[in-house]
């Protein structure tokens, strides 16, 4: 795992200064606190941070073919380069190193760019050809491992983080045409990022850089099966599923260095944790976060996985005085607008797991992958719910609000789901998912915005979106969603920055492409039987867990915004956040903020969105 950075000036004659491109990758220092290289040779350099985690002693980069006309940069690892070292061994390849990144020029020189297609990892890499005058940039199946990149100067520049491109003087000016994506998501899909110029790399994707033209090329997709031809056969499913997730976990815990697991409590972690035991010849280290509030805390459940798997288990506790030391963090680490709040305990989390070992595996993309969160029961419910006469269909939302508008707290939150899972099962299918993922209502952010025809809209974008998908059933179109968009965009994004902010690997085995090629295949009834979540994890590894994690309720990974923005130590903040104009209503700010601390509505986690913007917005 490193971290990566790069210039390209379109004019031959240009050479690159290698200060300028120092101080790109020395801005990226935390991704790989253990040694630098560069590369400049005439118009082309590459720069590199890396964190050792195999091959300590001669993984330097950039690393070069033997006659040095490819060097490459490379963040990331790949999983099965055991396997693949035999095969170019077959084909008369010679290895000088024991690391994952001569696999890959070795591979590059064998199959030129289809290579990306035999790698079973995480990466993000840069690989220049010299004979060929050409520049690959590459980031995996499914966007775990980050590329940014833009054109300024007549010059290509690239980095793992967008701080790189600024170090080099990429101009700051904002996207303001984004702003309605990411206070709807609180987060920005690729191409776009909060920068006028700069974009993120699609998962799945490659840039060619060649004789001045600049060509993206997808070298991957999931599989879109037609529905008739779903997997249904369960006995069957089962065994391939279990076989393919005991391997995923088995080569990611290849390391030279020491490792452990994040241990959240729920069942894709504590899945993830079971495997490594049995795999593991000494106890696996486990980390988690806690909170005092109960109603957000899982680590009881936690420490029950600990104990049934003999771990070495470590609890620390995330509490509201956090927040003025998280928010800093989050806007360096980030470098544009985030506003997924579980970014804060997934950034202590790491910060814990780092000062014990150097690499992690996490239960990360399990929802994604197995079609777990709640908003699947959702579209069951939606399905059976749009059968019902249209009178008692709207009836039952307004006995809801009629009820919710006696009622307080925690009793007046869950009234207010409910009458929002009525209300959405009422209308189409993207009407429906924008309610799902937006952090406030659409009526609230008109008016929170004002002119709209500034902006692209939500339904525009997710119009677009939905052009490429061809599956029929919502069920299939929410997973489509959750693995193209929000799984790269917003979980993947918020783990890589929060854990290489304190230089620690995540590994996430959920998310091997194999699992996902399967499980995209497999019939919604065998993995939601009836309306129980993770069905094909529950009867196959999840039988060797504690039966409280099978029956425990599902909890994202959250931090108590609600309740923290009630607390008179947060009056000062939510004050300044109304008062300070930057280009949002102040009132519809206050009414906000006053509905959230009457316990009217659930807005913390909008509120944060609304902190991180202002900020970044402010920033020098």
């Amino acid at each position: 795992m490193c971290g990566i950075t790069g210039i390209f000036h379109f004019d031959k004659d240009r050479r690159v200064q290698q200060n300028i491109l120092k101080q790109m990758t020395d801005i990226i220092h935390h991704r790989g606190p253990d040694g630098e290289g560069f590369y400049c040779h005439n118009n082309i350099g590459l720069g590199h941070r890396r964190l050792s985690i195999i091959d300590l002693s001669t993984g330097d980069q950039p690393m070069f073919n033997d006659d040095r006309s490819i060097a490459l940069i490379f963040n990331g690892e790949i999983y099965n380069y055991i396997e693949l070292k035999e095969e170019l061994k077959t084909l008369g390849h010679r290895f000088h190193t024991t690391s994952d990144t001569e696999v890959i020029i070795r591979a590059y020189e064998q199959w030129g760019i289809d290579c990306q297609n035999k790698f079973n990892g995480m990466w993000g890499f840069a690989l220049w050809d010299k004979h060929k005058q050409q520049l690959l940039l590459s980031i995996d199946r499914l966007g775990i491992k980050p590329l940014h990149y833009g054109i300024h100067d007549n010059t290509l520049l690239f980095g793992s983080e967008i701080k790189s491109l600024l170090a080099y003087g990429f101009p700051t000016k904002p996207n303001d045409e984004v702003l309605g994506l990411y206070l709807t998501l609180s987060y920005l899909p690729a191409p776009y990022t909060y920068y006028k110029d700069i974009k993120k790399l699609q998962p799945g994707h490659c840039l060619i850089i060649r004789e001045g033209q600049v060509t993206e090329k997808k070298y991957w997709d999931i599989p879109q099966v037609p529905e008739a031809q779903m997997l249904t056969d369960k006995v069957q499913v089962y065994e391939q599923f279990e076989s393919i997730l005991k391997d995923a976990v088995k080569i990611r815990m290849r390391s030279d260095v020491p490792f452990g697991a994040f241990l959240s409590g729920g069942l894709d972690s504590s899945s993830v944790v079971a495997l490594m035991s049995q795999i593991a010849s000494q106890p696996v280290e486990t980390f988690t976060i806690g909170f005092q509030d109960k109603a957000y805390d899982e680590s009881h459940l936690a420490q029950e996985v600990a104990t049934r798997f003999n771990t070495k288990h470590t609890l620390n506790y995330v509490q509201p005085d956090s927040f003025e030391e998280a928010l800093k963090h989050i806007l360096f680490h980030y470098d544009e607008p985030f506003g997924d709040s579980s970014a804060i305990p997934t950034g202590y989390v790491s910060k814990y797991a780092r000062q014990n070992v150097k690499m992690v595996l996490t239960g990360d993309g399990g929802d994604e992958v197995l079609s777990g969160y709640t908003v699947y029961q959702g579209e069951k419910f939606a399905h059976q719910y749009q059968k019902l006469p249209g009178f008692i269909r709207k009836g039952i939302p307004n006995a809801v609000n009629v009820s919710s508008k006696l009622m307080r707290g925690r009793l007046k939150y869950t009234l207010n789901r409910i009458s929002a899972v009525t209300e959405a099962s009422n209308q189409g299918f993207i009407p429906r998912l924008i309610n799902k993922v937006s952090w406030v209502e659409k009526g609230v952010l008109q008016n929170l915005m004002g002119d709209s025809s500034k902006y692209m809209t939500i339904e525009d974008y997710f119009h677009d979106v939905f052009a490429q998908c061809n599956y029929q059933d919502p069920f299939y179109q929410v997973m489509y969603f959750n693995l193209k968009i929000s799984l790269p965009f917003d979980m993947l994004t918020k783990v890589d920055r929060m854990s290489m902010a304190h230089s620690l690997e995540t590994r996430i085995p959920f998310l091997d492409y194999r699992l996902v090629e399967l499980m995209v295949k497999v019939s919604k009834n065998i993995k939601m039987q009836g309306y129980e979540r993770k069905s094909v994890l529950r009867n196959t590894v999840g039988k060797a867990l504690p039966k409280n994690i099978l029956h425990a309720p599902k909890k994202g990974f959250g931090v108590p915004l609600r309740e923290w923005f009630k607390e008179k130590s947060f009056e000062n903040h939510l004050n300044s956040l109304s008062n300070q104009d930057f280009g949002l209503n102040s009132n519809t700010i206050q009414t906000i903020v006053k509905e959230n601390q009457l316990g009217k509505k659930d807005y913390g986690n909008f509120i944060w969105m609304l902190f991180v913007l202002r900020n970044w917005l402010a920033r020098p």
